[in-house]
């Protein structure tokens, strides 16, 4: 006689009871396991959302960003600006504190690296991505400080939503208006009435304002490149920077009313208009006239 029948447990019996002490053994591993998981991820999850797992990973991004500033420099700046960003005379200016704006606007456009050391840069085709800019200007910016890029919200570099104090989409009139009030008082005199820019002294210029981004005109009023006087927010408000662009965007991007704009250069290449066609042609028309009688 075995256990089950000294217990009285037929073999179907003890055979059922085993299945079921089975299944037991098996729901309890599985719930086990299932909590382990849970606890698993809401620890890594916690973690990773927690402000200082956040500010450890930006802290992280953010010293990428520099180091890789920093081979960039290394191979393209270095020669002109210096180990230590501090300049080297007759080659370039020293670089401590002129902050990321400054970096984003000349290396952008293309005028840095500069080919040779003239009386200015020009514009040209930019050399580096936009990363590799960002990454140039957080190099720099973190050796000296200086004035920032704008961004959006979403962290991107802000060009269109630039375009004015109130832009919402679309440029607003009152904008305009303010922007084109600010920028006679205090850009039309070297750039034109109309942005198209006009000639200085010593091979200098001011150079049109069409090929320019939103973020670049904004980083030019506040850092002062080369001969640009510097336009600090207590000279001109954020909002009114906004405006301005608002103005030079708008202008670029409006027909002109009167059909033909002659490059916009104002009143000389239209008064040497009116001479050359429209004189030559009267006196065209009278020479005509006279030779008939």
């Amino acid at each position: 006689m075995n256990a089950a029948q000294a217990a009285g447990e037929t073999p179907d019996t003890a055979a059922a009871t085993k299945t079921r002490r089975g299944r037991k053994v098996k729901r309890t591993l599985a719930g086990a396991f299932a909590l382990t998981i849970g606890l698993t991820g809401a620890g890594v999850l916690a973690s990773a959302l927690s402000p200082d797992a956040q500010v450890a990973t930006a802290q992280k991004d953010d010293a990428a960003l520099v180091q890789e500033g920093k081979d960039i420099y290394d191979t393209a700046c270095i020669t002109c600006h210096g180990a230590n960003l501090q300049g080297i005379q007759d080659r370039g200016p020293s670089l401590v504190g002129i902050g990321a704006g400054s970096v984003y606007f000349q290396v952008h456009s293309g005028r840095m690296p500069m080919m040779s050391n003239d009386a200015q840069a020009e514009r040209k085709t930019p050399r580096y991505t936009e990363q590799q800019t960002l990454a140039l200007a957080a190099f720099v910016a973190a050796n000296g400080g200086g004035p920032d890029i704008v961004y959006n919200e979403d962290g991107s570099v802000a060009q269109e939503s630039l375009r004015g104090a109130n832009y919402d989409g679309n440029i607003q009139a009152e904008d305009v208006a303010k922007g084109s009030e600010l920028f006679r008082m205090n850009c039309a005199s070297c750039h034109n009435f109309t942005g198209q820019g006009g000639a200085l002294s010593s091979g200098k210029y001011a150079p049109p304002l069409a090929p320019a981004s939103e973020q670049e005109i904004y980083q030019a009023m506040l850092t002062g490149p080369q001969n640009m006087p510097k336009f600090s927010d207590r000279q001109l408000t954020a909002d009114e920077k906004k405006d301005i662009i608002a103005y030079i965007k708008s202008a670029k991007e409006t027909p002109s009313p009167a059909g033909w704009d002659l490059g916009g250069l104002g009143p000389v290449s239209e008064g040497l208009a009116m001479w050359i066609i429209g004189i030559t042609a009267l006196c065209a028309a009278a020479m005509w006239i006279g030779s008939r009688h």
